[in-house]
């Protein structure tokens, strides 16, 4: 390269640096304007998207989340029951022996706190229970066995006070009336042979089941007596581990209401017998003995079993000794059952479990829908444990959330 182009060069360098500098002082002078101007504004952003659970109102979600938990639970219970429908012959067994079981674990307490073994214990328990009901009922029988003819005799009577009075009294029905009333009834018997011939097969078939579940009953009563409480720990060890302990103690809470329950209730009954029993042994009605045991048999169904009594031995009272006397046995029936529902139930049972009458009617009547007689036997105790069990799991609290929070310092 020459030395002309080298000087050319040099003067293009100076020029373009000259030109750098005039353009920086020029953007140095503009930049106060610049920044005073705002900032070009970002282009608006889209509207988040609606959810439609949020224009559901509050209140319709706590409903319809209650709701569909009921519709399970329901679900659950209406199987539950259809299954205890079909196992029928093992549930009430079992459930029996469950309350015999309450009834005599104390018994059984008692033989093992003075050393006696186990098994043992159990034995001398259970073979005592037996031969004081077989003795109550051979009792029971001996005595309808005896007074049989009396009550014969004293209903063949009453028919024929009855026939007079419908004869004198303000009916004036004739004798024509009465031999067709007769007539109608042998004819009913007649046609209906059939029915009570299958009827009496329904019996020994019923016999029959009754006999099975009898020793299903003491089978299960002479293992619920040894070892229910091995039984208990082992059904609570299948349940997941922070459900143990909880379950544990509202399960032995439930089986103490049980026990007060069958306790409460055997003293009840008896006193009602007792009582009942000596006004008709006062009245001379025939089968006192019978009566008031039937008396204490019906008193485990509370207020329904004792009613239901009490109108037997008014009848046998109306048909064998005349009008008198069943009013003055009505009188001793109300007498009785006023005693047990305002002083012997506030004071024995109320004692053990603690439930509203409503509940207990409520109960019954389910029991007695599902289950018949038994039903109504167990509604009872089932809703005393339900009741005791529930109150305990919801007073509960973990051990964590029990403690106190530690204090916070200050600085900390």
């Amino acid at each position: 390269m020459g030395r002309f182009d080298q000087i050319r060069a040099n003067i293009q360098r100076a020029y373009e640096a000259g030109r750098a500098t005039v353009r920086a002082a020029k953007e140095e002078e503009e930049r106060p304007y610049a920044e005073a101007e705002p900032p070009p504004a970002d282009p608006p952003s889209p509207p988040p998207p609606v959810h439609f659970e949020e224009l559901v109102p509050r209140p319709l979600k706590i409903v319809a989340a209650w709701s569909w938990r009921l519709i399970v639970v329901g679900i659950v219970l209406l199987y539950l029951l259809r299954l205890m429908g079909i196992l029928k012959f093992v549930v009430v067994p079992l459930a029996i022996a469950l309350l015999l079981a309450a009834l005599l674990s104390p018994a059984v307490g008692r033989l093992r706190r003075l050393g006696v073994p186990r098994s043992l214990a159990t034995a001398i328990v259970l073979i005592g229970g037996l031969a004081a009901v077989v003795g109550t009922i051979t009792l029971v029988v001996n005595a309808f066995i005896d007074g049989l003819p009396e009550l014969r005799e004293n209903f063949l009577q009453g028919l024929k006070e009855i026939q007079n009075w419908l004869q004198t009294g303000p009916f004036h029905v004739t004798d024509l009336q009465l031999n067709r009333l007769l007539e109608n009834a042998q004819n009913a018997v007649t046609e209906n042979q059939d029915r009570l011939t299958d009827l009496g097969l329904t019996t020994a078939s019923t016999a029959a089941e009754i006999l099975s579940g009898t020793f299903l009953v003491l089978f299960a009563l002479f293992f619920f007596l040894r070892d229910g409480r091995m039984i208990w720990r082992f059904s609570v060890n299948l349940l997941p581990g922070q459900a143990r302990e909880p379950l544990d103690h509202a399960g032995l809470a439930a089986w103490r209401s049980l026990v007060s329950y069958v306790r409460a209730t055997v003293l009840v009954a008896f006193i009602d017998a007792v009582g009942i029993g000596v006004a008709l042994a006062l009245l001379k009605v025939p089968l006192a003995l019978p009566l008031a045991a039937l008396v204490f048999l019906t008193a485990f169904i509370p207020i329904i079993g004792a009613t239901l009594s009490g109108v037997v031995a008014v009848l046998v009272a109306l048909v064998t000794n005349g009008l008198f006397t069943a009013l003055v046995v009505l009188i001793a029936v109300i007498a009785v059952q006023q005693i047990e529902g305002h002083l012997l139930q506030p004071l024995i049972m109320g004692r053990a479990v603690a439930i509203h009458p409503l509940a207990v009617i409520v109960g019954i009547a389910g029991g007695l829908v599902l289950g018949g007689i038994i039903g109504a036997l167990i509604a009872v105790p089932i809703i005393a444990v339900l009741n005791t069990g529930i109150r305990h799991l919801a007073n509960h609290r973990p051990a964590v959330l029990q403690q106190a929070p530690p204090a916070v310092k200050p600085g900390d």
